[in-house]
Formats: C-alpha cells, structure tokens, sequence
C-alpha cells in the first residue's frame, strides 16, 4: 500500500525501484536459463553426483585376499551410525538457523504494519483540522449574518415589537399587516441564532473528535517505535545465535569428514578385494545411469525454464499486476529515519486478484520457473523479481547474501503470486495464513507447503507429482526438488480456488 516517505525512502527511492525492476524483468530470465544449464549439464556437477571410481583389482589379487573378506564389518557398521548421526544433528542445526532467520522477517512486518497503523492515525488528525477550520468559517459566516441583523434591527428598529407600531397603525387591517411582519423578524432572529448555536456545537464536537484522533496517532507511533525495537532485538538476537551455531556446523562437518574417511579405508578392510571389483561393476552402472538422468534432467529443466520464461514475457497483465503491487508497497527492511506525514491521506491494501481457475496456477507457476538458477539470498526478491538479500551477521553473510540478487523462500511465493494480483508478506509465518488452509496429504498444483513450528522454517511451491519449487538455502538456487515430507507442516495453504 502506498505510505509516507519510509526509512528514508522518497522518490528517488521509488524511481530505484522501478529502473531496477525493469533490468530484472528483461535480465532474469535468461540468467536463470543459463544458470539451469550450466549448473545440470556441466562436468562439475556431474563429478559431484558420481564418487570416484573404486579400485578395480586382478582376479590374481581377488584370489589372495579371499581370506580378508571379512574382516571390519562391525567396525563399518559403527562409522555408518557416526555419518548418519551427524547428519541428523547438522539437520536439525539448519532447522534452528531457519526459524531465527524468519522470526526476523516476522518483526520487520510487524513493524511495517504498525506504521500503516500511525499513518492513518495521522491522516484522520490531518481530517479533523480541516473540520475545524470549516466550523469556524460557518461560526464566521452566522455571526456576521447577526451582526448584519442586529444593525438592522437598530437602525430600522425593525425587531422591536413596540406599542407604537400598532398606535401609528390607520386602519384594523393595518395593524394586522403590521403584527405578521414583527412576527416574522422575530422568526428570523431566532433563525439566526439556531444557526449560530448549530455552527458552534458542530465545532466543539469536531475539536473533540480532533483531540481522540491525535491520541490515536500517537499511541499508533509508539506502537512502530516498540516494534522497531524489537526488530532489532530479533536481528540482534539472531547474530548472537549464528555466532554460536556456526562454530558447532563447522565442529561437526569435521567430524562427518573424518568419519567418511574411516568408512572408506573401513569398507576397502572389510569387503576385500572381490568387494572391490564387485562395486566398481556397481559404480560403473551407476555413474551410466547418473550421467543420462542428469542429461535428461537438464534438458527437461531447461526445456521447462524456457517455456515458462516465454510464457512470462508474453504475460503482459501478470506484469502490469505484479509491478503495480510493487509500486504499493513498502520494503519490509526499512527500519531507519521513519518520520510519518501528517497530511498524508489514509490509503488501502490492495486486495487479493479474482482471477482463479487453472490458469491463474498456470501463471503462478509459470513465473516462479521462470526464476530456475537465480540464486538465493536471504531477504530477497519482490513482486516484480530478485533483488539484493540483507545481512544476518553470519551464514547468510559468509555466503555474501548481502550482495547477491537472488531470493529466499517466502520471498519467491511474494513474486510467483504477484502475477495474479496477491499481495503476500516477506514472512513465512503470515503466508502460512494468507490464504484457505487444506491438509498437507490433500494438496495439490500450486499450493504452498511449509515446514517448522507454526512454518516458521520454509516455504515452497507444490508442482504435483511429488516435486517443489522452492528458494533452499544460501549457497543454493531457486530450484526443482523432490518433496520432503519430514518436519513438513499439517497443511498446505491454497491461494487460487
């Protein structure tokens, strides 16, 4: 919705906004089908889908270490338990830096919100005045007209209902003409004077109303200031916690190394050479095998980014909705120099598109593959693309987020669902309910899934058959990935009917 100046945002800031929106618009999509490409189909990533390949011994060597077969499967059993267990705690380590991450989100539009909150406020003080100055022009206008009356009156002693008025009277019917006129301007002072009571009653309920209204804008802006402060105890907060939780993922990524490596020199101990050539036969299926999904992958990907990425610059009324709802809204991380606008009149939130059906989903869709590649960066991305992230003071920043254009999870649904006209907040928490909550089993194409406590922890965008869109992590690019049904939230959020 449309506000006064923010955070030292003006219309240089607006004009910002705008210029950088149509570089996005015109620069996006095909960044990110260079991105889909290069990152599926190149020989990086084929080299970190399949290991190295395993020692491919003579039937000579076989024969001679037949009697060292079995040696170490216990010892393999241990280190397997070791990996698996640190997987799960470096799981359970980003789940904790996810919902830290998002509580941030959550302050800052909590703060945006109170702010609306003071503006409108303000904008009915600014309303009462000029009730005020309107009584007082009608308080003016009544009392000259009884001024005007009263020197009437005594020049002309046109309201003195003397007893000569009837002795100078000639006739009978001359006084009775003389009776109706001093009755109507008694009739017409007293009309007079209601007004002029009317006109000031009007203006001392109107002060009144003045006086409430500028409460209300007061306690609206304290209300913005307390949760400006706790906006900043949450980013606080989340820098101290970072801190601390980067140290332990580094400990532990150590220990899962070292124990890789033992499981390795374990497994050669153990398994014997026969073992050996027996996983290289594997090894060599599978490396096959990989190499023509991931070719296939990648063309389907690419195919599906660049169809969707035409269908997105053909899609004129999805970019005019979705820059318009841009235009309307105010960044959630400006925090600084916020200074409200008295005579700013009181403005709304744009409300959420008609427009339903399977192609509404279609568009939705459509604009978040269109995004493949593009990289993501905690607190990014807006109704009309990427934008730069914002800086958390520790993993977000050793990606250099802060300085990557790219999004994050919620910030991605807030540009898939722009196409349409939704307005959605830059907080996973309040897209959990922005629209018709189903049960997570039921959902279908085009619904958002969550995970964490109340979806605190991550958003992504359900495809069907078992696949998401999503924004992952840093480090990571907005991509295709197989649904992960573990810690995911009992419903899923249905935007378009």
């Amino acid at each position: 919705m449309k506000r006064a100046p923010v955070g030292g945002l003006g219309s240089r800031t607006r004009r910002h906004r705008r210029s950088r929106a149509r570089a996005l618009r015109t620069g996006t999509l095909a960044v990110g089908i260079a991105l889909v490409s290069t990152l599926l189909i190149g020989s990086g990533q084929l080299a970190i889908a399949v290991p190295p390949p395993p020692p491919n011994p003579s039937d000579l060597d076989i024969a001679d270490a037949q009697t060292r077969v079995a040696a170490g499967a216990g010892e393999v059993s241990a280190l397997i338990n070791l990996v698996a267990a640190a997987d799960q705690r470096l799981a359970e380590l980003d789940n904790e830096v996810a919902v830290r991450r998002e509580s941030v989100n959550k302050a800052l539009v909590d703060l945006q919100n109170a702010r609306s909150a003071a503006d409108a406020a303000a904008s009915a003080v600014f309303a009462s005045q000029e009730g005020l100055r309107d009584a007082a022009a009608q308080i003016d206008l009544a009392q000259t007209d009884f001024d005007e009356y009263a020197v009437s009156s005594y020049v002309r002693g046109t309201n003195v209902s003397s007893l000569s008025a009837y002795l100078g009277a000639g006739a009978p019917d001359d006084v009775l003409d003389r009776a109706q006129a001093l009755k109507l301007i008694s009739v017409s002072r007293n009309a007079v004077l209601d007004e002029l009571q009317r006109a000031r009653t009007e203006q001392a309920n109107r002060d009144s109303a003045a006086r409430e209204a500028k409460q209300q804008a007061d306690a609206a802006a304290q209300q913005a200031e307390e949760r400006k402060s706790l906006a900043e105890q949450a980013i606080a907060a989340a820098r101290a916690a970072l801190d601390g939780q980067v140290a332990r993922k580094s400990q532990i990524e150590s220990e899962r190394a070292a124990a890789q490596s033992q499981l390795e020199a374990a497994r050669a101990n153990a398994s014997g050479l026969e073992g050996q050539r027996v996983a290289y036969t594997a090894w060599e299926r599978q490396r096959q095998a990989e190499e023509a999904a991931a070719a296939a992958a990648a063309a389907a990907a690419q195919d599906a980014a660049r169809d969707a990425a035409a269908r997105v610059a053909a899609n004129q009324a999805a970019r005019e909705l979705a820059a318009r709802l841009a235009e309307e809204q105010t960044p959630h991380t400006s925090l600084d120099d916020y200074t409200p606008s008295p005579s700013t009149k009181p403005s709304t939130r744009p409300s959420t598109s008609t427009v339903t059906g399977s192609a509404a989903i279609e568009t939705v869709i459509d604009r978040g593959m269109s995004q493949l590649g593009v990289p993501y960066s905690w607190g990014g991305g807006d109704e009309n693309g990427p934008t730069k992230g914002i800086r958390d003071g520790g993993v977000a920043d050793s990606y250099g987020d802060f300085d990557k254009v790219g999004f994050d999870c919620s910030g991605l649904m807030i540009y898939a669902f722009a196409g349409i006209g939704i307005s959605l907040p830059h907080y996973t928490g309040y897209q959990y309910t922005a629209g018709t909550q189903v049960p997570s089993s039921e959902m279908r194409r085009g619904d958002m899934i969550f995970w964490g406590p109340n979806a605190s922890q991550h958003v992504a965008l359900y495809l069907g058959d078992g696949q998401m869109l999503e924004a992952p992590q840093s480090g990571s690019v907005v991509k295709v990935s197989p649904v992960r049904w573990d810690g995911m939230t009992p419903y899923a959020v249905r935007m378009v009917t």
